[in-house]
């Protein structure tokens, strides 16, 4: 029997719709669903390989025990009991602060996690907690924090009506939006130009959207903060100042014209390595455009000044006249209220003990997670529960970690791969696939460039004796409580409420409420038209409930006064930290990731249809850097940094500006353990095993990724 299952793709955040054709009970193949209200039929390469994911044999499908270098499979129960048992010995003996929690970018693509997370949190009563959000965007929520009033409120490009996009430090043609949810950002992209629009990219690689653009300008690495400063300052000094209908709202305009007064062209010019002219005629034409909107991603978050690069894009989009506006930076109107569902964000709370970091939003700087494992003293990490992470290739120093997770006296991983991270592990509890669930994308629908809701049911049931992400977490939480005697008044009571519904019933009447409660739906009031679950689960093709539109003051929380703070105290004190960078570049290359088209994250090497071809795991560099040092296509070379080397392939290009070089993330699949047979032929070597854990954005927390001093050696042939 024949039939198609429409729903969305859940491996990055532009959320495609994709139809499931399924014959006999299995996958044939997997297509752009062509009536989707958001993607219109387009995938890519990821999505197709959904099916891959699906069927890996490598995929754990039930509770896996380590005994020494083994190991064996348990029954839940079990599992459950053992896990929680680890977990509250360690807390018992060293307190709740023993045990850690990190949670990988996978999380936030699952509804029942996002869910029911909290309830194990809770049940665990730990402040150390980390995740994925300080290796990536964490400078951008931190300037929603203080300008905005919330890390939730995040503007978005308004890309499908702008007349000019500025990208910095963003490949938008190949990530289809980051903090960005627009499904086929390369059609996205044309049509802006075909209705006689501009694309100015900025970037130390002539990426993707580079190609597709009208101007392109290489840049130092992790200078964009000095460069946006000097655009922003030429506004000033050109009376090009447009406040428009904000005017009442936004207040600190005079301490920014003075933090900026420093930073002209003829002064940054050498550092960026963007004349004087080019940074003047940006500038112009951003302020000549009938709309225009500055977007800048993770080139501009995983460097040094990544709070203070993203602070300066929402002044320049603010600044500018381009601020909730058609064409410019926008709010969201997402189906669901989650300001007023989700408590307000917070930062300084505690701090982190090894980088003196203040924790934002429950969170401690992910790169100092080997060190609150190694470090002694109170507070040392003794246990770690991990969901649907791989830190030991995704965040600073991972050989670092890897050894120091080998030193803890309990790991529990919530995950369906035995990988570089998860092999540490005592237990293994492996959720299901991706489509053997229901989901609905509730993150994504705070970036959306569109509010298009999409409910997506479950392709498949769950097998027998498996268990969903929200089965787990639930249950673990029940055996905390369980092991340490009851704890958590807040997890008792969610663990009691749930014991007769069942996560995934649960899961649909938190949604049903949360959209009736929601700008499109009824108030909870019946009698009146709007925006249910059942209404949602019968569009099978989705909604399109509309572009983004105007909503300040009235949609600031109430906690910011309803204003915009354009200029935090915090910020202007390290527009200081920013003046000692001022001066030529030097000569040493450095050292910046790059995604690649085909893949996403470290397991996605693991599918076929994802690595075949050639192989991607090279060194790109410049032909000039390439020459200097004796250099050619297809050498091997040794690249080392102060904390550690790798040995990988060149490839000579004139795409990276001289005296950087690029190297593709996710790889380093040689390590004794993992059960990804796939991946281990396409090996490669970790770029994060030279960036650098003691590096980090002051503010933010967040790793430094990008601009990491190397040295690139041409290794020894042998025969």
């Amino acid at each position: 029997m024949s039939r198609v299952v429409y729903r969305t793709c859940i491996l990055c955040e532009a959320c495609c719709g994709i139809a499931v054709h399924l014959d006999g009970g299995r996958i044939s193949k997997i297509t752009g669903d062509e009536r989707d209200r958001a993607s219109r039929g387009y995938i890519c390469a990821k999505a197709a390989a959904l099916k891959d994911l699906h069927e890996d044999p490598d995929r754990l499908r039930y509770p896996m025990r380590r005994t020494g270098n083994t190991w064996q499979r348990i029954g839940w129960k079990e599992a459950f009991e053992l896990a929680a048992a680890g977990l509250a010995a360690v807390q018992r003996e060293h307190g709740n602060d023993a045990a850690a929690t990190y949670l990988g970018e996978p999380f936030v693509h699952n509804l029942g996690a996002l869910l029911f997370n909290d309830v194990l949190t809770a049940a665990l009563g730990t402040r150390k907690r980390f995740s994925a959000n300080s290796l990536d965007q964490f400078p951008k929520q931190l300037i929603s924090h203080w300008m905005y009033g919330s890390g939730l409120f995040v503007s978005v490009p308004d890309v499908d009506r702008t007349d000019y996009m500025l990208v910095i430090g963003a490949n938008p043609v190949v990530s289809n939006g980051s903090l960005m949810t627009a499904p086929d950002m390369p059609a996205r992209l044309r049509q802006l130009r075909e209705r006689g629009g501009k694309i100015v990219v900025i970037d130390p690689r002539r990426s993707e959207t580079a190609r597709v653009a009208d101007e392109h300008h290489f840049i130092r690495p992790g200078t964009d903060a000095l460069l946006l400063a000097a655009i922003v300052r030429c506004l000033f000094t050109e009376n090009r100042i447009r406040l428009r209908e904000l005017g009442s709202v936004v207040h600190g305009l005079e301490i920014v014209e003075k933090a900026v007064a420093e930073f002209t062209p003829e002064v940054v010019a050498a550092t960026v390595g963007i004349s004087p002219e080019t940074i003047r005629s940006i500038a112009r034409d951003f302020s000549d455009a009938p709309s225009a909107v500055c977007y800048g991603r993770m080139g501009t978050s995983t460097v040094s000044f990544g709070t203070t690069a993203s602070w300066l894009v929402e002044v320049l989009n603010i600044v500018s006249g381009n601020f909730d506006r058609a064409g410019g930076a926008m709010f969201p109107t997402p189906p669901l209220d989650v300001m007023r569902l989700q408590p307000p964000t917070e930062r300084g709370r505690w701090r982190s003990r090894i980088s003196g970091t203040a924790e934002f939003m429950g969170e401690l700087p992910a790169a100092t997670l080997a060190q609150e494992i190694t470090t002694p003293g109170d507070g040392r990490v003794r246990a770690l529960l991990t969901f649907a992470g791989n830190p030991v290739l995704s965040s600073p120093a991972g050989h670092q970690l890897s050894d120091a997770l080998g030193t803890l006296d309990f790991m529990v991983s919530i995950d369906f791969y035995l990988n570089e991270t998860t092999r540490h592990a005592d237990i293994i509890l492996p959720p299901v696939g991706p489509l053997e669930h229901e989901h609905f994308d509730l993150v994504f629908q705070l970036f959306a460039v569109r509010a298009t809701p999409h409910w997506s049911p479950a392709v498949f049931d769950l097998p027998p004796d498996t268990k969903s992400d929200a089965d787990i977490l639930i249950e673990l939480a029940a055996g905390l409580c369980r092991a340490r005697g009851g704890v958590g008044h807040l997890a008792a009571l969610a663990l009691r409420a749930l014991s007769g519904i069942g996560s995934a019933r649960a899961a649909r009447m938190v949604l049903d409420a949360a959209l009736r409660a929601g700008p499109y739906g009824n108030g909870l009031r019946p009698w009146r038209a709007g925006l249910t679950l059942r209404r949602l689960r019968a569009a099978e093709h989705g909604m399109d409930l509309g572009p983004m539109r105007p909503c300040l003051p009235d949609q600031l929380p109430e906690r910011a006064q309803r204003r915009i703070d354009l200029a935090p105290p915090e910020i202007v004190a390290d527009m200081l930290r920013l003046r000692s960078c001022l001066g030529p570049a030097s000569a040493e290359l450095l050292l910046i990731g790059m995604r690649e088209a085909r893949t996403l994250n470290s397991w996605s090497h693991n599918l076929p249809g994802l690595v075949t071809g050639h192989d991607r795991c090279v060194l790109h560099m410049n032909h000039a850097d390439a020459e200097a040092r004796s250099i050619s296509t297809g050498d091997l070379v040794r690249i080392s940094s102060r904390v550690g080397a790798i040995e990988v392939p060149v490839r000579l290009t004139d795409s990276v500006a001289q005296g950087v070089v690029a190297l593709p993330h996710g790889y380093g699949h040689g390590s004794d353990g993992i059960r990804l047979r796939v991946a281990a032929e396409h090996a490669g070597a970790s770029i994060n095993d030279l960036t650098d854990p003691a590096a980090i954005d002051p503010l933010s927390g967040n790793a430094v990724l990008s601009g990491v001093p190397v040295v690139v050696e041409r290794c020894a042939q042998t025969s």
